[in-house]
């Protein structure tokens, strides 16, 4: 999604930055961890596939993608590659053509050692506030496996409800009204969060590659007929998993 391609949002253990071609090789070793591509519902993709898929992102109206990163890290090597900062990512599908308010929210921390430390707390937290302020969101729905039990309790600890379980897909359904209390009190929790330009850096170095790679290359297809009732890319859907 182009609305947040220059958005940084800067939080006490958290910064997010929108998904570029720099984040690309540290996203595509993540997901070669059969543990991940379970949790995420994935299949492994090429590096070319993984740039193609980069790019499919930024493009899409309906998913807004941010990479989280080690804020302390961050501040301590600034001038480093974000690569070396990066903990995962954190994701709004707004796939309801009946109902543009609702939005289908993500997050999963990549790194064993970031897990259960409040980092996925505080950017799913960032994220509802961006997408209350930003995209007019009243509403959220998250789905995560019926075995993450720690997802399902940080969503439980953010006012979410369980609304439903799906047998067949193995998941929880969790949904959150956002009423005029709770945006009051998610704004309250964000309220130290910092928006900033952002500058894509491999983006002006890299743009004529990637036009080239994006033209030619092209993700695999699966069946995504529950999301977006025909055939998808693989990775257009992700199961949230350890926050």
């Amino acid at each position: 999604m182009r609305v947040n391609q220059n958005t940084m949002l800067l939080g006490q253990k958290v910064i997010l930055v929108p998904y570029t071609r720099e984040h690309v090789p540290r996203y595509h070793e993540w997901m070669k961890s059969e543990e991940l591509q379970r949790l995420t519902a994935s299949e492994p993709l090429t590096l070319e596939q993984e740039y193609a898929m980069q790019h499919s992102w930024r493009e899409d109206t309906d998913k807004c993608t941010f990479i989280v990163l080690d804020a302390e890290k961050w501040q301590a090597h600034r001038d480093s590659a974000e690569e070396n900062c990066m903990v995962g990512d954190v994701n709004l599908f707004l796939a309801d053509l009946q109902d543009p308010t609702l939005g289908e929210i993500e997050v999963m921390i990549a790194e064993p050692s970031y897990r259960r430390k409040g980092f996925g707390t505080e950017a799913v937290l960032m994220m509802m506030a961006y997408g209350v302020t930003m995209l007019g969101l009243n509403k959220f729905e998250a789905k995560i496996g019926q075995g993450n039990e720690p997802s399902i309790c940080m969503f439980k600890k953010l006012h979410f409800e369980q609304v439903a379980i799906n047998n067949i897909f193995e998941e929880v359904i969790l949904r959150l009204l956002v009423s005029e209390p709770e945006r009051q009190w998610l704004l309250e929790q964000t309220s130290h969060v910092e928006e900033k330009q952002y500058r894509d850096r491999s983006w002006t170095q890299h743009s004529s590659l990637c036009q080239t790679e994006v033209s030619t290359v092209e993700a695999p297809k699966v069946n995504l007929s529950r999301v977006t009732g025909g055939e998808g890319s693989v990775r257009e859907y992700k199961f949230l998993c350890l926050g």
